[in-house]
């Protein structure tokens, strides 16, 4: 514990280096990256870490990965002991049972010492694009975790500042794209070293003791401000439920069942009474589990402070081990965040009632992801795999429409792929791609709408796979807003073979086939006929609302 008593000023200028260097990681890792999911989409995290695994700086990323790169951490010091770690060693882990996440999530981290000293850790994790899964970036339809690719423990992949030639031999062999993904393994190295230099450097120039003492400083700040936060919650316990499709191998609904409990300064998030693990992917480990809470009570609780080692002390997580929230082998998960999504819009739905102000209706909820592989003829028919979330509409709150097209929020700052980058890599062509009418939920506040994509394949042939969630319960509003309209996807629309798929697997399509995906879109809030007409009428010239929504739901005839 620091002594060094510290002014406001220097506490502020150390709160603004940790978080600019992990700013400094991520842009590394960004500009590194070989594959599209990394340096166009973002599909990444990073964090600085403490010598006792606390967050110092965490920089813009994926939400679904808040205060949880410190698991990695963690769980290799109590595996391996304190003296494990030692300088210039980098480490890489993906099992989804201590991550929690699936398996394509590589997570790559390594010690900072200073003067000889352990003072932090630089982490990162970043998804891979294939990593020897029983189909090409990942199976929809697995029933075990081995058919979700290689499960690699806490595993040492630079030694003393060498990089093991055995471990990234080994880990090229079991992806599809083996020279993309040991440049993104290298990327993902560069990344922590670029975090070593930086704690290192922010030490030489304000002292250990200084350091030390700032940040025992901030961890307090925060703590003190989250804790009055739940203070003003009234007491309670506040309950939810709702449910996932299905798993992707039966079409059994699963339940995700949430259960908040708030006592004075504290909050617990009980998930006892969720569902037992499935047989299909939708399972996911306890440490995503409990990140995803941390990301809906972040939703409610302080939104516009960043996390550090103090933002979750108030926060308790329960789960049960066996259930669908803290999965046991041999269960898939490569499909984790879809209960995630789910298990943050019901933390919001439960707190509703007490925090009006801050809740909103649900959101569409699910990554959506279109995944398409096949040979192309534009380079010699080298393997290609197209592999991207799409985007959808949020719940509206009191006082604000819901975000259109915006990635769900278990992702973050994470982005869908341009459209000239797609065009360009991959043998498909982008003919629409637009907001979808009248998929938000209709409120006094108006949900976000889904999207509509229309591709179009112009490779000889192609098998298309598809996740995409929440048609049997789609986003819900609040205080009288209405439902928001489910997903949907249709192979050649209009066509004689017209088909609609939510989930599948490794289906067929071939040259001039069409492919439009449309996402759902966000709950309304408060009783939708309290509209402001100029409003409506805005959105049906926006194309959001079509006139007869209008007239019907709003009360409001535009053609007047």
């Amino acid at each position: 514990m620091a002594t060094t008593k510290i002014d406001p000023i220097t506490t502020e200028i150390i709160r603004s280096a940790f978080t600019a260097a992990a700013d400094e990681m991520n842009a590394t890792l960004i500009r590194s990256a070989y594959t599209p999911v990394i340096y166009e989409m973002k599909d990444c995290s990073v964090a600085l870490l403490s010598a006792d695994h606390r967050i110092l700086g965490q920089s813009a990323g994926l939400p679904i990965f808040l205060g949880n790169l410190e698991i990695c951490t963690r769980l290799t010091e109590e595996q391996y002991g304190r003296d494990v770690w030692q300088p210039g060693d980098v480490w890489i882990m993906n099992d989804s049972y201590l991550t929690g996440t699936h398996l394509n999530d590589m997570s790559v981290f390594g010690p900072i010492f200073h003067e000889g000293e352990l003072v932090g850790f630089g982490a990162c994790r970043a998804h891979w694009l294939d990593v020897g899964a029983k189909d090409p970036g990942g199976a929809m339809d697995s029933t075990e975790i081995w058919q979700d690719g290689i499960r690699i423990p806490p595993l040492k992949v630079v030694e003393g500042g060498v990089q093991r030639p055995d471990v990234t031999d080994l880990l090229g062999r079991n992806s599809r794209f083996s020279y993309p993904a040991i440049g993104d393994l290298g990327a993902q190295i560069a990344c922590v070293r670029t975090g070593q230099e930086r704690l290192s450097a922010i030490i030489r120039r304000f002292g250990r003791e200084t350091v030390d003492a700032a940040r025992e400083e901030i961890f307090a700040q925060t703590e003190r401000f989250e804790r009055a936060a739940v203070a003003a919650i009234p007491d309670g316990e506040y309950t939810a439920e709702g449910t996932v499709d299905n798993d992707g191998v039966t079409d059994r609904p699963v339940t995700v069942r949430v259960k908040v409990i708030v006592r004075g300064e504290s909050m617990t998030i009980d998930l006892t009474g969720t569902d037992d693990m499935v047989r299909g992917s939708i399972n996911c480990g306890e440490a995503q589990a409990v990140s995803a809470c941390r990301v809906a009570y972040k939703l409610l609780v302080n939104p516009d402070n960043p996390p550090d080692g103090g933002a979750f002390r108030p926060l308790d997580v329960k789960v049960r081990p066996g259930s669908l929230l803290a999965a046991a082998p041999p269960a898939p998960c490569q499909w984790y965040f879809t209960p995630l999504g789910l298990l943050i819009d019901l933390v919001v739905k439960a707190l509703s009632d007490v925090l009006p102000d801050q809740a909103a209706g649900a959101s569409y909820g699910d990554s959506m992801v279109v995944s398409i592989t096949g040979l192309d003829p534009r380079n010699n028919d080298q393997p290609w795999l197209l592999f991207e979330p799409t985007v959808g509409g949020w719940g509206a709150w009191n006082g604000s429409d819901g975000q259109d097209g915006l990635i769900n929020n278990v992702n973050g700052s994470l982005k869908d792929m341009a459209i000239e980058v797609l065009e360009t890599k991959y043998p498909v062509r982008m003919l629409r791609y637009g907001f979808r009418t009248d998929s938000g939920g209709p409120g006094k506040w108006r949900g976000g709408t889904g999207v509509v994509r229309d591709y179009l394949l112009e490779a000889e042939s192609a098998e298309l796979s598809l996740w995409f969630e929440r048609s049997d319960t789609p986003a819900w509003g609040l205080r009288g807003g209405h439902d928001a309209t489910p997903p949907d996807v249709v192979v050649n629309p209009g066509r004689p073979d017209e088909r609609h798929h939510l989930k599948c697997s490794r289906v067929v399509l071939r040259r001039g086939d069409l492919l439009r995906t449309m996402t759902g879109g966000g709950g309304g809030y408060g009783d939708p006929r309290e509209r402001d007409p100029e409003l409506v009428r805005r959105d049906v010239a926006d194309g959001f609302v079509s006139p007869e929504a209008a007239r019907d739901v709003y009360g409001v005839d535009v053609t007047s």
